[in-house]
């Protein structure tokens, strides 16, 4: 399957450059994958159009600081963005800088320092010369929110705050489970009123989830592993709900990757911690969820592919292309897109 056909054109002008306020005040497509009705809301509706038989899955990842600034012993600038620990104070990381070779010493604020002691292709190993809590509070202290290439704010506290849900809970991701940052505690005591349930997971957002796509047939893509984690009364719970045919609705993409990742062939869920490198892309057949929230993404992106697998490429295109028509927000700070199988009419506007 060629990466060209999940080709669209956007509009730079509408890609969202910050976060709506009140969030849950974002726009909401509603496309049903059945009958390929599309229709229009926005997002602090969404208890109006849930009922008890609908479950919730959300993931509880927290994003860290990802970005640090230093430089070279020459004074030259680099740039290290952290993508995985694999070792107490050894970090796999993406580096931007002049001539980074093994054995360089990186020099970060607080007499932070990483000494790069591998590489491979556009990845890099670096030892940094502080351990556990001790390093997690400089890197929090220092550095910066790992916002996507195509918001061109600058850094802030309150764009720290912005870019992480209101459950966020586990630190570990470099990018924000987007979907989630629609939700506001006033539109999650509104869903427990209707008795809707809501489930947490974990998966630790990394570099899969915006890794462009460089290969022309999309099924030589290769995934980025991801650490994903489901304690046992949650996978015991939402396999009863399952079993009673209960619709599971997973809040992102990187929740529906968790259980995915986690469901075997009969649609059952286990439990545990794993690392995941679950790649979903037209063919795929979901086994556990059967709904999903999500936003807009890129174009020819790997999570285009994923939601294309849920509903079909053309009618992903085509609600695109709509969206597109309707000024809707696009991307991480965007609006969002509810993919269904069964749906009651919208709320009024």
């Amino acid at each position: 399957m060629k990466i060209d056909l999940f080709n669209y054109n956007l509009p730079k002008e509408l890609i969202a450059q910050e976060q709506i306020k009140p969030r849950d005040h974002s726009r909401l497509l509603i496309l049903n994958r059945v009958s390929g009705k599309i229709e229009h809301d926005f997002f602090y509706n969404l208890p109006k159009l849930l009922n008890s038989n609908d479950v919730l899955v959300i993931n509880e990842t927290k994003v860290f600081p990802a970005r640090l600034l230093g430089k070279k012993k020459t004074g030259g600038s680099i740039e290290i963005f952290l993508i995985e620990k694999t070792k107490d104070n050894i970090w796999e990381v993406m580096i931007k800088g002049k001539n980074i070779k093994e054995n360089d010493i990186l020099f970060l604020e607080k007499k932070l320092e990483a000494k790069v002691i591998e590489k491979d292709n556009k990845l890099y190993k670096v030892k940094f010369n502080y351990h556990g809590n001790k390093l997690d509070k400089i890197i929090d202290s220092i550095g910066h929110t790992p916002l996507p290439p195509y918001i061109k704010i600058e850094d802030s506290k309150k764009i720290k705050k912005d870019y992480q849900t209101v459950y966020a809970k586990e630190r570990g991701s470099v990018a924000a489970p987007t979907a989630g940052l629609h939700f506001t505690d006033k539109l999650f005591k509104e869903l427990k009123k209707k008795n809707i349930k809501v489930f947490k997971i974990v998966l630790h957002v990394g570099l899969g989830t915006f890794e462009p796509v460089e290969v022309e047939n999309i099924k030589k893509h290769k995934i980025h592993k991801e650490w994903v984690s489901i304690d046992n009364n949650t996978a015991k719970e939402l396999n009863k709900l399952k079993k009673e045919k209960k619709n599971i609705i997973a809040i992102g993409t990187t929740t529906a990757r968790a259980l995915e990742s986690f469901s075997d062939k009969r649609g059952k869920l286990s439990s545990g911690s794993k690392w995941s490198d679950i790649y979903i892309y037209p063919g795929y057949r979901y086994k556990f969820v059967d709904d999903l929230i999500t936003n807009f993404h890129l174009p020819k992106s790997s999570l285009l592919f994923m939601v294309s697998a849920l509903v079909s490429r053309k009618l992903i295109l085509k609600s695109y292309n709509q969206a597109i028509k309707l000024k809707y927000r696009f991307f991480s700070f965007g609006d969002a897109m509810f993919i269904t199988k069964k749906r009651t009419p919208p709320a009024p506007m």
